[in-house]
């Protein structure tokens, strides 16, 4: 069986964690938390980032969450996520770019190192200047998944997509942060809603990080 290295506020596991349930793919969890730096993950990963994904018994270990989800869809053949024409998959892998890199470094990574990291790992307050630049950042953000919901039906197009899972990640993150303000979003707080119903990602709204609440509103399907 799959043994997959996270923790659980990496958005990145989790975008993983959403298409192995999407495909109905069995894993076993393993906590990893990488500013640790333990050595034993370390020669796993020089780079100390989770995801991990590692079959001892057939000797396979994926890194990079891209990396797992192209494996995953060029292996899997069901609930296909990068699908479509060429044009099509081009877009999805676009997107799905775009919540990786630039969702991330502007709201979810700000978000993860002031709320979690600084409180988890060194014992220190969350600075307000930060965390409020992160919050206007999501605000950026959630402004284009409203204009893309406004002219399809999912993120990438038709139907439901790797860009949807990558962003559902990065987004559900950044809400367990505290770090969403609903209010004006309501494309994407329906596209949401819809993606929290799915068998696949209930498993991540049950799952808390020590030290750090949740709002009231999290686990709620019905926000």
């Amino acid at each position: 069986m799959w043994q997959l290295f996270q923790f659980p506020l990496c958005p990145f596991s989790r975008k993983v964690r959403l298409l192995l349930g999407e495909k109905n793919i069995g894993y076993q969890l393993v906590r990893e938390s990488p500013w640790q730096r333990r050595d034993e993950f370390l020669d796993m990963n020089p780079a100390g980032q989770t995801p991990v994904m590692v079959d001892p018994g057939r000797g396979i270990m994926l890194i990079d969450s891209m990396a797992i989800c192209e494996y995953l869809e060029e292996t899997v053949e069901k609930s296909a996520t990068i699908n479509g024409t060429a044009v099509n998959r081009a877009e999805i892998r676009r997107l799905v770019t775009w919540f990786d890199t630039q969702f991330f470094r502007e709201v979810t990574g700000p978000l993860l190192y002031e709320r979690m990291e600084k409180r988890v790992a060194l014992g220190q307050a969350p600075d307000a200047r930060g965390l409020r630049d992160a919050m206007k950042g999501a605000i950026k953000h959630l402004d284009y998944t409203d204009y893309l919901l406004d002219h399809r039906q999912w993120l990438g197009g038709a139907t439901l997509s790797l860009a949807d899972l990558a962003a559902a990640a990065q987004i559900s993150v950044t809400d367990y942060l505290g770090g969403i303000d609903w209010k004006g979003h309501e494309q994407t707080a329906r596209w949401y809603r819809g993606l929290k119903s799915r068998p696949s990602f209930r498993p991540l709204l049950s799952e808390r990080m020590e030290m750090v609440t949740p709002p009231s509103h999290y686990d709620n399907v019905d926000f």
